[in-house]
């Protein structure tokens, strides 16, 4: 029997989902367009009648991704506040660490294509990043504000944009150590500790006085506010082990 024809928009995501593992194991220069096609199940006219070029297949890889993420409805629903950074900041740890929201598997597959970006054109991370930046940094803008004028931060040097980042590579760099199956990184403690520290800190690194970030951040309260999606239930489960 024929197998099932699918409409446009289950052709984009089915193309979409073959790219991904490939690019992840081959990074883009390597993935060839007649790969993907084979994977996919499609011919090369198809796939660019769908795709014009492998950089808008990271785009649609990009947008996909940031689509599933309940993370990102719950945050912009949030009122800028000392509590709504700290929250941002230690679910911005949970997410990239241990993958507590949707499929830990594709979690896997998105920190392989950007690690395999950096080393070749950068284009797929600058997508990425762009896009963080754009649906991220204005809640944390208005959150660092807000501390601000609670009296809640030190004076520190520096701009709010560069202090966004270098939050976000600390948790992006911890993930990315993990990606061989276990930490390179001989951290202390197990991975609920580490994440702990890491988020301690990185507000510290914002200017967040040591006095409110022991009054207000609170790790195993925090983990109860957004629970894990079903197929992320046991890794998330399982964050108590060693990192």
């Amino acid at each position: 029997m024929a197998a099932p024809r699918l409409d446009s928009e289950e052709r984009r995501n089915a193309i979409a989902e073959a790219a991904m593992p490939l690019f992840a194991r081959k990074g883009f220069a390597r993935t060839t367009t007649k790969e993907i096609a084979e994977a996919a199940k499609v011919s090369e006219a198809l796939l660019f009648k769908h795709f014009p070029s492998k950089a808008a297949l990271y785009e649609e890889i990009l947008r996909r991704g940031c689509r599933a993420d309940p993370a990102l409805e719950r945050l912009t629903s949030l009122e800028p506040s000392t509590s709504t950074l700290i929250y941002m900041v230690h679910f911005m740890f949970v997410q990239f660490v241990v993958g507590a929201f949707g499929d830990p598997t594709v979690l896997d597959v998105r920190h392989r294509l950007m690690v395999n970006s950096f080393v070749e054109d950068g284009e797929f991370a600058r997508l990425v990043f762009d896009m963080v930046f754009e649906q991220i940094y204005p809640k944390f803008q208005a959150s660092l504000e807000a501390a601000g004028r609670a009296g809640h931060l030190a004076p520190t040097p520096g701009s709010f944009e560069n202090s966004f980042w270098f939050g976000h590579h600390v948790a992006a760099m911890i993930a990315y150590a993990r990606l061989p199956g276990r930490s390179t990184v001989p951290y202390r403690g197990d991975t609920n500790e580490v994440i702990a520290d890491a988020v301690r800190f990185v507000l510290r690194g914002f200017g967040v006085r040591d006095e409110v970030v022991a009054a207000l951040y609170n790790p195993a309260g925090l983990s109860i506010l957004l629970p894990p999606a079903p197929a992320a239930t046991a890794v998330a489960a399982g964050a108590n082990g060693s990192i």
